[in-house]
């Protein structure tokens, strides 16, 4: 009889076990998700800080595309293991807006940042697998 009681007790704890083992290991999982949505977020705003100073102080593009350059992927620096891809877009169409006698050109800037590009750009395509992290930010900057 003391052997079955023993025996059910150790089976216990070895569930218990397996289950506290479980849970600590999603919540590391969640954790590291976490940071990594953080850092995506981060190399996204860095990413729109790069275009919008390549819009507003770099010398003026070809006509083709006045103010705006073409779509850029570059690693984070400082921010390992993630990529950002920047796009710009001219808005309303190619065309400015008056205010007060002075012409107004809007941009329209995204940034994208992952951590598993797909050729070197976000986002990826496919299937991403379990630990992908991408971020996008869109911001309008007047010219």
């Amino acid at each position: 009889m003391t052997l079955v009681t023993v025996l059910f007790v150790l089976v216990v704890l070895a569930a218990l076990g397996a289950a506290a083992a479980q849970i600590g290991a999603r919540q590391h999982l969640g954790s590291a998700a976490a940071l990594d949505a953080a850092r995506a977020l981060q190399a996204a705003r860095a990413g729109l800080e790069w275009g919008a100073f390549q819009v507003l102080r770099n010398p003026a593009p070809p006509a083709a595309a006045p103010g705006c350059f073409a779509t850029t992927s570059f690693a984070a620096t400082g921010i390992d293991g993630f990529t950002v891809t920047v796009s710009c877009s001219r808005t309303p169409g190619a065309g400015t807006v008056s205010d007060g006698g002075r012409d107004l050109a809007f941009y329209a800037l995204v940034a994208t940042a992952c951590n598993a590009p797909s050729g070197g750009a976000c986002p990826t395509g496919g299937t991403p697998g379990t630990t992908y992290v991408e971020r996008q930010l869109a911001l309008r900057v007047m010219r």
